[in-house]
């Protein structure tokens, strides 16, 4: 009878499962990433127009017009509702192009929206708000300037060779072998608008290069799109500047240079590895805990679309801005129809010109296909699903990036919630528990030194976590003594230079439908006469609720404390209990201004004002920032403080755009790479009367324990006893690869 009522349990979920995932993706193709049939037929149409003269992105010279990127456009939300909760048709999958016009008179920036697809025949112009035009110099760096760029500084650098040889250890541009400098780029590329003028910090090109600057930094103009026209405008050396390459080479040779000699270089002493050192205490012939699915996994993948424990969503991953989910769903009922990764930055003080001119926007890099290999075990558990991204970013057919995504249920080794109920004799009455298990959904972004772990993790009782962590190397300079005011000295000639991350999020709530409000909860200590001891007061908390009724009313900044609870809730749906069903945002972050408001590339960071702005949506506001934030921050294409004003949000279709972050101050401890403990932050969303009670009662993992005669006790369980042991018995492996498909 217990086979029968467990199989009989398994049947209904697997049929509830399956009535979920049939109509759920219908929709989930609508935020599916462009395929690379799509990408291909994307780019043979654009080739086919003769005007737009387009040649390959690969092709050696600047002056040319070609594709920089194409991914998908996502549908307008109207649209994708009708096809969500109506049944009507999908609106037609479409590609959003980027196009660099350099071989014209003017050379611009246009961005297309070219459908449908995978049979496209129109393209439109895709304009943003109030149609600021895209500034040609404000475009992402490719590789071609890339190449072009260490070529230029071999040649500049051909007359400081005997300079470069004696400062660095030996290493040099020319015959170098494997003692060769390489360079680090920082932005923005320049101090105003219209200018393309970049800090270059020359490096030894070894294992951890970001760790080891020689001490020479250049200034280059390379704005026009002929590389023989690239000047050099500034060298910065041992704390002073030459006009030029030429000038640093004559002080050298007349002896009147103080010169920093580095110590020869020591392939078996190089302190940026990740080569074991020092001692440990922990066995090497045992291995350490794995996480493992006794009986195969407890969620669904379909493509893009997931489902797990009363949780359906659809994810794609933006080529320029990373990873994205839309409609999320539990247990049917719509929580947000959109939370998607806006942008990342780090702003950083120095001592040095690129120390101090070093403030990354980090989808002008393209964080979203900077999403590489994933390790299995390391990166992501070996049980976890692994799934191949495709970018079509400055190439000439669609990347391929191997396991970039990954997707699986774990264990936090934390229970959900437990109790020991003590009988105060020495036994108990009970003991319940549920064990806490989630869902998690992660990729990652390599953009230059950094390392950023995305993670949205599902949980059990309606909760939905956004987690970013962060790794990799830190962004260091050469050392001054000056410059252990902008920092902390880390190796005897690299200074780790302070900075701040900030991460922005767009949460497209929708609560039961897309008529929300807002309210805020804050406490207040009141002071009244105990009504049964007269003589006495009684001074206690109370909750003091706002109703917030315009945009800039919701938007609060920094500086300022944020409300204890912010709930965003549905006027018209109420729960079991009279309550409005709602969702709150719970605050996991350390974030602080980065600059002061009015500052010269402030403009283009106006989301980083606010850790919360609330506005109503519009299909004209939707993205915070863009790929030539970076390029030009002083008259950005996209301003998020017009998104801000005094309209009305009550009982609207609202979004609320989420800054988190921190500060960090390097130590040595960041050496060689920087860990993620205590460096990840983050959001929830916690329902907020949502329920009638915990949805996690639906878990047949909880256990309840009751005591009975001679110790013994009775155990309440809906799961199996025993599970056994069940770990994979296949190697390690990682290809690490990403090519052209």
């Amino acid at each position: 009878m217990r086979i029968f009522c467990l199989l009989q349990v398994i049947w209904l979920a697997t049929c509830s499962g399956s009535r979920s995932r049939n109509w759920a993706h219908h929709g989930a193709s609508m935020f599916a990433d462009l395929t690379t049939v799509e990408m291909k037929a994307v780019r043979a149409y654009l080739h086919g127009i003769p005007d737009m003269k387009l040649t390959n992105a690969r092709d050696g010279t600047l002056k040319k017009n070609s594709i920089l990127l194409i991914e998908l456009h996502v549908p307008k939300k109207v649209e994708a509702l009708r096809a969500l909760d109506n049944g009507q048709a999908k609106p037609p999958r479409e590609a959003r192009v980027v196009v660099q016009f350099g071989n014209q008179t003017k050379p611009n920036i246009t961005e297309y929206i070219v459908s449908p697809m995978p049979y496209p025949n129109s393209h439109r112009v895709n304009h943003f708000k109030a149609g600021k035009p895209i500034s040609f110099d404000s475009r992402p760096k490719t590789n071609v300037e890339d190449a072009h760029i260490y070529n230029f500084l071999q040649r500049a650098f051909a007359k400081a060779n005997n300079f470069l040889l004696e400062t660095t250890g030996g290493f040099s541009f020319t015959n170098c072998s494997k003692w060769c400098l390489t360079f680090i780029d920082v932005a923005p590329r320049g101090l105003g608008p219209g200018e393309r003028r970049t800090w270059i910090m020359l490096h030894k090109s070894v294992d951890g290069f970001f760790l080891h600057p020689v001490g020479v930094e250049v200034l280059i103009n390379h704005q026009d799109l002929d590389p023989n026209k690239w000047t050099v405008e500034k060298v910065w050396y041992n704390q002073m500047y030459f006009n030029g390459v030429d000038h640093l080479v004559e002080k050298y040779e007349s002896g009147e240079l103080e010169i920093v000699k580095l110590p020869n270089h020591n392939t078996d002493d190089l302190f940026s590895t990740y080569m074991p050192r020092g001692q440990s205490n922990t066995p090497t012939n045992i291995y350490g805990p794995k996480l493992v699915e006794p009986q195969g996994p407890r969620y669904r993948v379909d493509r893009n679309f997931v489902e797990y424990a009363g949780w359906s969503f659809a994810y794609r991953v933006s080529s320029s801005t990373g990873i994205q989910i839309f409609d999320l769903r539990f247990n049917r009922e719509r929580i947000a129809y959109e939370i998607s990764l806006q942008e990342a930055i780090s702003f950083y003080s120095g001592d040095t010109p690129a120390g101090m001119q070093t403030k990354y926007i980090d989808s002008g890099w393209f964080m979203g296909s900077s999403s590489f290999e994933l390790a299995s075990g390391i990166d992501c558990p070996e049980i976890a699903s692994f799934v191949d991204l495709y970018h079509y970013q400055d190439s000439d057919k669609p990347v391929r990036y191997r396991n970039a995504l990954c997707i699986f249920e774990m264990t936090t080794a934390m229970p959900l919630r437990r109790h020991f109920d003590s009988n105060l004799r020495g036994s108990y009455n009970f003991y319940g528990g549920l064990e806490n298990t989630v869902l998690v959904l992660r990729t990652t972004s390599t953009v230059y030194n950094y390392d950023y772990i995305w993670d949205f993790i599902f949980y059990q009782n309606g909760v939905v976590e956004a987690k970013i962590s962060a790794t990799g190397y830190i962004h260091g300079t050469f050392f001054t003594p000056n410059g252990l005011h902008y920092g902390t000295k880390v190796n005897q000639h690299l200074l780790g230079n302070l900075h701040t991350h900030l991460i922005h999020y767009k949460v497209d709530l929708d609560i039961s439908g897309r008529q929300n409000s807002l309210e805020t909860l804050n406490l207040e200590f009141v002071n009244f006469t105990n009504p049964w001891s007269p003589k006495n007061s009684v001074v206690q908390s109370k909750l003091r609720r706002t109703e917030h009724k315009t945009e800039r009313s919701a938007a609060f900044r920094f500086g300022k404390t944020l409300p204890r609870y912010i709930n965003f809730y549905n006027p018209n749906k109420k729960n079991k209990w009279g309550y409005q069903k709602g969702y709150r945002i719970q605050f996991n972050s350390h974030a602080h201004s980065v600059v002061p408001r009015g500052s010269p590339e402030e403009k283009g960071i106006s989301w980083s004002r606010y850790p919360l702005a609330v506005t109503r949506y519009r299909d004209s506001e939707g993205a915070s920032s863009s790929i030539y934030a970076q390029g030009d921050p002083w008259e950005p294409v996209v301003n998020f403080e017009d998104y801000i004003n005094n309209e009305d949000i009550v009982n609207k279709d609202l979004v609320a755009w989420v800054t988190v972050g921190f500060l960090h101050v390097p130590h040595s401890e960041d050496i060689p790479n920087t860990a993620t403990p205590g460096n990840a932050v983050g959001f929830f969303l916690r329902p907020f009367n949502f329920f009638d009670e915990d949805p996690s009662l639906s878990s047949r993992s909880a256990i309840i324990v009751r005591p009975v005669k001679d110790g013994k006790s009775h155990i309440q369980r809906w799961t199996p006893d025993v599970v056994g042991h069940c770990v994979t018995d296949k190697p390690f492996y990682y290809n690490g690869t990403y090519a052209e498909v």
